[in-house]
C-alpha cells in the first residue's frame, strides 16, 4: 500500500464515526477496542492530520475528519454497489456467450430452440460464429462449441443436443434423366458427385452401408464445398448428386425438386453435441445447456 494507508484502516475509521464510539465499532467488528484505536492513530499519523477529537463523553470529527468520512462513506457505498452487481452477474443469466457452430446447426437447432431467449433471458447476448471445423474453443475465446459426435478434447464436457442425423443421396429429376438412377453404391462411379471438404483439405468419403458393412465412396465431380448448405444448393442447381443431412432437403423432396436415391444404403450420423470446458460455467451458458440438451 501507499502512504495513504490501507483500506482496513479507512473502514475502521468510517465504522467508528458511524457507530459513535470505538467500543461500538469494536463490538460490531468482533475486534479488541485497543486494536481499533491503534489503527485510527496510525491512520492519522500516515495522513498527517487529526481526524477525531476524543473526549471522555463523545467523539467529534475535525474538518479533515469530516471530509475523509464523507469520501470514505461514498467510496465504500460505491464498492458495495459494485460487489452487488457482480453477485447479480454471478447468479443471473446475463452476459455474452460465444458458440462455435455450423450454419446447419444454427438453422435447425439453435435458432428454433433459443429464440425464446429474446423474452425469457433478455440480458444474454448470443454470438453464434460459423466455422465448419473443430476448433480449440479456449484458444479462440469461445464459451462452447457444437460438433457431430461426442469425441471432444480432453477436459471438455459433451452434452447431446440432437438425435441421429440421417443422410440422403439426392439429385434433380434432370440429373437422373441424364445419368440414370443408381441402384447400388457401385453405380455412383458414373455420376458426378458434389464433395464436402474438411478444414484440413481432405474430402469427406461418403459413408454407406452395404451388406451390413460400412463402405465408402470418394465423390468425383467439379464441385467442392465446405458447407452442407452449399452442397444441397448445388444439387438443386443440377450440378451433381449430394450426400447431405436429409433435414436440409425435406421440402425439396416433398415438392419433387430433388429425388432421393440409395436410401437403404444411407447411414445416420451420430447426433450433435455441445461441448465446453468443465470449469467456470456461467449462469448464461448453463441455461443454454439446459435448453438444448436432450
Amino acid at each position: 500500500m501507499s502512504k495513504r494507508g490501507n483500506y482496513n484502516d479507512l473502514y475502521f475509521f468510517m465504522l467508528v464515526v458511524r457507530e459513535g464510539s470505538f467500543t461500538a465499532a469494536a463490538q460490531r467488528l468482533g475486534l479488541a477496542q485497543s486494536g481499533i484505536s491503534r489503527a485510527i492513530r496510525e491512520l492519522e499519523a500516515r495522513l498527517g492530520v487529526r481526524l477525531l477529537v476524543r473526549t471522555t463523553r463523545k467523539l467529534s470529527l475535525t474538518q479533515a475528519g469530516e471530509q475523509l468520512y464523507q469520501a470514505t462513506l461514498s467510496g465504500f457505498d460505491s464498492l458495495n454497489q459494485g460487489l452487488a452487481t457482480l453477485a447479480y452477474y454471478r447468479n443471473t443469466p446475463s452476459g455474452t456467450v460465444r458458440i462455435n457452430v455450423s450454419q446447419h446447426c444454427i438453422d435447425k437447432v439453435l435458432l428454433p430452440r433459443l429464440a425464446v431467449f429474446q423474452l425469457r433471458y433478455p440480458d444474454i447476448r448470443l454470438e453464434l460464429i460459423t466455422e465448419n471445423r473443430f476448433v480449440n474453443i479456449i484458444d479462440k475465446r469461445f464459451d462452447a462449441g457444437i460438433r457431430l459426435g461426442s469425441d471432444v478434447g480432453e477436459g471438455m464436457v459433451a452434452v447431446r443436443i440432437t438425435s441421429g442425423m440421417e443422410m440422403a443421396v439426392v439429385g434433380t429429376p434432370d440429373h437422373f434423366r441424364r445419368y440414370g438412377f443408381p441402384h447400388t453404391p457401385d453405380d455412383l462411379v458414373s455420376h458426378p458427385c458434389i464433395a464436402y471438404q474438411f478444414a484440413d483439405g481432405s474430402l469427406y468419403q461418403w459413408e454407406l452401408n452395404q451388406d451390413n458393412k460400412k463402405i465408402t465412396h470418394r465423390p468425383q465431380g467439379q464441385w467442392v464445398f465446405s458447407d452442407s448448405y452449399m452442397e444441397a444448393e448445388a444439387a438443386r442447381r443440377g450440378l451433381g448428386l449430394a450426400y447431405v443431412p436429409e433435414e436440409l432437403v425435406t421440402d425439396d423432396l416433398t415438392s419433387g425438386k430433388l429425388i432421393r436415391v440409395l436410401q437403404p444404403y444411407s447411414i445416420s450420423l451420430e447426433g450433435s453435441y455441445l461441448y465446453y470446458p468443465h470449469r467456470d460455467v456461467s449462469p448464461a451458458l448453463r441455461v443454454i445447456i439446459d435448453t438444448l440438451k436432450i
